[in-house]
């Protein structure tokens, strides 16, 4: 399948998944650029659909190479290709990405596929991590971005998110947090009472909770 123009009906669906409305309207959320893709395929996690620009993917070794393992990807690729693996033009991938310049791919993932239960099922459990990070107020999506791939590198065990920080499916805290969803636990949308209950049961009553400040990357521990 080749898609060509940028009005066409699949391709206008998929740019309203831009908008807070339409990723929670669809269930669906989009990640840009072939660094997340291949976090996603090194997790063993395959996209619903895969967007892509051959022309664009072959300016680079990388990208090159990327394409190949698309092409051979079990599930995306074979009898199924044109189904969940799509080549478009260039003003197409231009038009579903968030960048000024496309490295010419854009996933369309599942949300439920990164519920916590599902990524903590993945982690491994002989990795300690005691601390939960709790994020309130956090607007900006850099800034959301910025934490959420450190907390992933500070091995942190689950981020909880109040209803007042930025939506963390949004393309920009996506590629901000450069691969840290296909691994990281969070929980979004929480009031403090459930906070609260959660902060209980995962401490045992030692302190060991991470505060962000709103409006900042840096981490405080208590």
């Amino acid at each position: 399948m080749l898609i060509t123009s940028p009005h066409n009906p699949r391709i206008s669906k998929l740019r309203e998944l831009h908008t807070t409305r339409g990723r929670k309207k669809s269930g669906l959320f989009l990640m840009e650029g072939p660094h997340l893709l291949e976090a996603l395929l090194d997790a063993d996690m395959l996209p619903q659909e895969v967007y892509y620009q051959p022309e664009l993917l072959q300016r680079t070794a990388k990208g090159r190479a990327l394409l190949t393992r698309l092409l051979h990807t079990p599930g995306l690729s074979g009898d199924r290709l044109g189904d969940r693996l799509i080549e478009v033009s260039e003003r197409v991938i231009e038009a579903l990405g968030d960048v000024q310049t496309s490295q010419g791919v854009v996933s369309v993932l599942p949300l439920d596929a990164f519920w916590p239960a599902r990524l903590h099922a993945r982690r491994s459990p002989s990795v300690q991590r005691p601390v939960l990070l709790i994020l309130d107020g956090v607007a900006d999506p850099g800034n959301m971005g910025t934490i959420l791939r450190t907390a992933l590198a500070a091995d942190v065990y689950e981020v909880l998110l109040t209803a007042n920080c930025v939506d963390c499916y949004s393309p920009k805290v996506v590629r901000a947090a450069a691969g840290a969803h296909v691994s990281l636990p969070v929980e979004v949308n929480l009031p403090w009472p459930a906070i609260r209950q959660k902060v209980a049961a995962h401490c045992a009553n030692v302190p060991r909770v991470l505060l962000a400040e709103a409006g900042s990357p840096r981490m405080y521990y208590e």
